[in-house]
């Protein structure tokens, strides 16, 4: 049935006679690079004292920065589904991490939907080749693999996160794949998925239809395991740094390579000129492995700041002008979605979430509407009993929880931006009401999507 459905969606997405679109040489390419457990504080251009990101600090530079930038989550599937589907994660069938099985017990929390036109999926429609280099993390067999929900090329890991940067296998078992492949490539996973799409960028200057790439890089997720050389230079560099952080810090600068390494790929096949990249985290940095999520509060698995808010930058040769950065736009990462449609000229006629920022990237006059966000994550231990916990903001003010065992705490951000001193319901108990009546409302219509897998 799962199947079926996904067949559906896919015929729907070519049109009734199952023909595509032809291929429009006017389209940009699309990069998509979604790092994992970045810090907010974790890149040189943000500040960070012990660290240098040369690179993705120049691709910062190179295009609009985006401070006040979230991710649909604080952990990784999650944002994830909402990448693909456009939709809030409970809303994409994946409120909590998708796990690689684990004896018996029931460690996963979503089955991402199969009646949704994925990104991927939508953008085929308007000729592009789409391809995922790197981490999937939304599911390990048919139907749930990337070449299941639009994804024409697949290389990288299915599973969660890597046991070893180098073994690349999750309790014992190997997920790395090239499509159905099962493959045992040798190198650091970071140095492995930049390869790959060096390789995959070279195949597209024989190609005369777009591409939409996402590459999605397992660093600097745990295990904190920079190749040697990489930590001999940081210890080197940074005397009396404390060796977590050390670790951390190679692991991140070691990534910083990889993606000059991938937009140096972009220049040398010429494709550069004609690629919108976007760079983002799937959420915050860990804070017991010593990621630095400052000026923010919080860390990963937080609703705070520092859990959900990532540092994100686009690039667009000869349309955007990065001396009209936009700092202070919100937005989601689930708002890529129609944002990416809109680049490539195709309608979202299918229900979403999302909200296309495109005008901003163009520097357009853009008054957009109010809307009321919200953030979900589901998860079952000791801490969390299965009980999903949220926030929710409207304007500057929000509500949140960090775990379902504890009171909701209002704050204004725009007054206290590093969540320090909790507004008293009574004190604005108009504002704690509304938003906290607008949250049960989304829990309530984001009860109607399914999220238990079958074979947990």
């Amino acid at each position: 049935m799962k199947s079926f459905f996904r067949f559906i969606a896919l015929l729907l997405s070519f049109g009734i006679n199952g023909a595509s679109a032809h291929a429009d040489t006017g389209k940009p390419n699309i990069l998509v690079i979604m790092v994992d457990d970045l810090g907010y504080g974790d890149l040189s251009c943000y500040g960070a004292p012990d660290l240098k990101t040369p690179h993705i600090d120049d691709f910062f530079a190179a295009g609009m920065r985006f401070d006040s930038f979230y991710a649909n989550c604080p952990v990784c599937s999650p944002t994830r589904a909402s990448f693909l589907t456009g939709l809030y994660p409970d809303n994409a069938g994946v409120p909590g991490v998708i796990r690689t099985p684990l004896d018996n017990r029931p460690t996963n929390w979503g089955d991402l939907r199969n009646d949704v036109i994925t990104l991927p999926t939508h953008l085929k429609t308007a000729g592009y080749d789409t391809a995922l280099i790197g981490k999937w993390h939304l599911g390990l067999e048919a139907p749930d693999r990337p070449q299941d929900v639009g994804f024409d090329f697949f290389h990288g890991f299915l599973g969660d996160m890597m046991d070893d940067y180098y073994g690349h296998r999750r309790f014992g078992q190997n997920y790395m794949r090239r499509m159905e492949e099962v493959i045992e490539p040798v190198g650091h996973a970071t140095d492995l998925f930049t390869d790959w799409t060096l390789e995959y960028l070279k195949t597209r200057t024989e190609k005369n239809n777009p591409f939409f790439l996402f590459l999605a890089y397992n660093a600097p997720h745990t295990p904190i395991q920079p190749p040697q050389e990489w930590l001999n230079k940081v210890l080197d560099r940074e005397k009396g740094i404390d060796k977590k952080r050390a670790a951390l810090v190679a692991l991140i600068e070691h990534l910083d390579q990889g993606v000059g390494r991938v937009i140096q790929g972009l220049k040398d096949e010429g494709l550069w000129e004609d690629t919108v990249v976007i760079f983002t985290s799937d959420n915050g940095g860990q804070g017991n492995v010593g990621a630095r999520n400052l000026p923010l509060s919080g860390a990963k698995q937080d609703m705070w700041e520092g859990g959900i808010r990532v540092g994100t930058a686009v690039t667009w040769p000869g349309v955007i002008d990065a001396s009209s950065r936009q700092a202070d736009h919100v937005s989601l990462t689930m708002d890529i979605y129609p944002t990416l449609a809109e680049i490539a000229g195709l309608p979202v006629d299918q229900e979403i979430d999302g909200r296309s920022f495109l005008p901003v990237l163009k520097g357009e006059p853009f008054k957009e509407e109010p809307r009321t966000l919200f953030w979900v994550r589901l998860e079952g231990n000791m801490k969390y009993g299965g009980i999903p916990y949220h926030a929710v903001r409207t304007g500057d003010w929000k509500l949140l929880r960090n775990h379902p065992f504890e009171p909701y705490q209002l704050f204004n951000l725009a007054n206290d931006p590093r969540e320090q001193n909790p507004v008293p319901r009574e004190r604005a108990s108009k504002v704690y009401d509304e938003l906290f009546n607008a949250l049960m409302t989304h829990i309530n219509q984001a009860g109607r999507h399914p999220w238990q897998r079958r074979n947990p």
